[in-house]
């Protein structure tokens, strides 16, 4: 299924990378893979992503060991990658995506 991604999403992923490319850079191209892995992943299985509580029809799926979860939405025509939310970062709210 195609995987698309929101601009919140995309910012999300370049944040990522230049804090990892400014504190850790030999890191940076790993967790870079690892995300896009896990995208990978929930392109071939979409359902796999358990639903969030606090967001119908959202699921969300953890970035193995590090400490992200990334919130995406299967529509007719997509998997939509909302958000890639670090655990230490206040609760993520969906409304903010509108």
């Amino acid at each position: 299924m195609k995987v698309v991604y929101t601009a919140s999403a995309r910012q999300d992923l370049e944040d990522i990378a230049d804090w990892f490319s400014l504190h850790y850079p030999a890191h940076a191209p790993a967790i870079e893979r690892h995300i896009r892995a896990v995208v990978r992943r929930i392109g071939r299985w979409p359902k796999s992503g358990r639903l969030s509580g606090k967001h119908p029809r959202v699921r969300t799926v953890p970035v193995g060991r590090y400490p992200y979860r990334i919130f995406y939405r299967v529509t007719a025509e997509a998997i939509e990658i909302l958000h890639i939310h670090h655990a230490a970062r206040q609760p993520w709210d969906e409304k903010e995506q509108a």
